[in-house]
């Protein structure tokens, strides 16, 4: 099992910069995504950046969500 999600920031171009239970902080690009069903609403930043963690995750305001096993497995370590 993989580690839960503690904190998002959300970056320019996209991003979100994502800190982990066991100390690992990753990077995970949302723009592969945004031509994608529901995820097509991130294309607002504005509501790109309303981001937050939820249960271990993250999710947006309608309910968009990335698991912690996606951040985590896809994230580029930083």
């Amino acid at each position: 099992m993989n580690p839960e999600v503690q904190s998002v920031e959300p970056l320019d171009n996209y991003q979100l910069k994502v800190l982990f239970s066991n100390g690992a902080a990753k990077l995970f690009d949302v723009s592969p995504y945004l031509e994608k069903g529901i995820f097509t609403e991130l294309k607002d930043k504005s509501y790109f950046r309303a981001v937050r963690v939820v249960s271990g995750a993250i999710e947006w305001p309608h309910e968009q969500d990335l698991s912690n096993d996606t951040l985590y497995l896809l994230g580029k370590p930083i």
